[in-house]
């Protein structure tokens, strides 16, 4: 049973780190996760590692074993790839409310990417065993996940869309809105300003895009000097949403 699982933690609930009320909202406000039975979410609660992360801490590390499915309670999460070659590669950044590492732990093999808290950052963890224990104990969580893995191919199969068919401003265009929303301030009237939320490197930004700093840098310039957005160190402000949501869809087929 579940409780068993958690007999030796709980004897010492007072040690451990516990989720904030705002931090088990953003949790709660989960798309996926709101979907999930009442029963399930309080035992993901009721069983889950709290632990709490500064900037730039390593989370789970590539090559070693996978032992925790966890999702970003506060904060972000940087997640990068080193290739044989030795270049690191930024692959995503994951914002409060997503879960992530079920097919690691499932597979049970080792991480294929390094994940890093990126700013003060908040992490609710899944042991392997509890996990394999809630996929026995609820009937409706085995389901649940193929619905958030099919999400997963989805998204997926969009990005592999955008960088056939859309031109690198598009897509520049694209990934800032995405940001904005999952990690913007909420601008108290839409369509005016607002932070992007993550302080961000050019280098970064080219890679998740798939284009070379020089070019992402020539168009952050010319959005600025539009004032679509503004530039202040590594922080992106955006000024002009309707205009940079009128960028995003610009299709195009031709080659970048």
């Amino acid at each position: 049973m579940l409780d068993s699982l958690s007999h030796g933690t709980d004897r010492n609930a007072q040690q451990r780190p516990f989720l904030s009320l705002e931090e088990r909202d953003a949790i709660n406000r989960g798309r996926w996760f709101a979907a999930l039975t009442p029963s399930l979410r309080h035992d993901i609660f009721r069983l889950g590692r709290v632990t709490r992360y500064a900037h730039g801490k390593v989370i789970v590390e590539q090559g070693k074993l996978a032992t925790d499915w966890f999702t970003c309670a506060s904060g972000a999460i940087r997640f990068r790839r080193t290739t044989p070659s030795g270049k690191q590669v930024t692959l995503a950044y994951v914002e409060p409310g997503i879960w992530v590492g079920e097919a690691e732990v499932l597979h049970q093999g080792a991480n294929t990417y390094d994940a890093h808290a990126h700013g003060p950052t908040t992490v609710l963890s899944v042991a392997e065993a509890v996990f394999r224990q809630l996929l026995r104990e609820h009937p409706s969580f085995g389901e649940a996940l193929l619905t958030l893995q099919a999400r997963r191919m989805r998204y997926l199969y969009w990005m592999m869309e955008d960088m056939a068919t859309l031109p690198l401003r598009a897509r520049l265009a694209k990934q800032l809105l995405h940001m904005l929303r999952r990690f913007g301030e909420r601008a108290a009237v839409p369509g005016t300003r607002g932070a992007i939320g993550l302080s961000l490197v050019q280098d970064e930004l080219a890679q998740l895009l798939g284009g070379s700093r020089q070019r992402i840098n020539m168009e952050l310039k010319w959005m600025e000097r539009e004032g679509i957005i503004g530039i202040h160190q590594r922080d992106i402000v955006v000024h002009q949403l309707a205009q940079l949501e009128a960028l995003a869809q610009q299709e195009s087929l031709a080659q970048d």
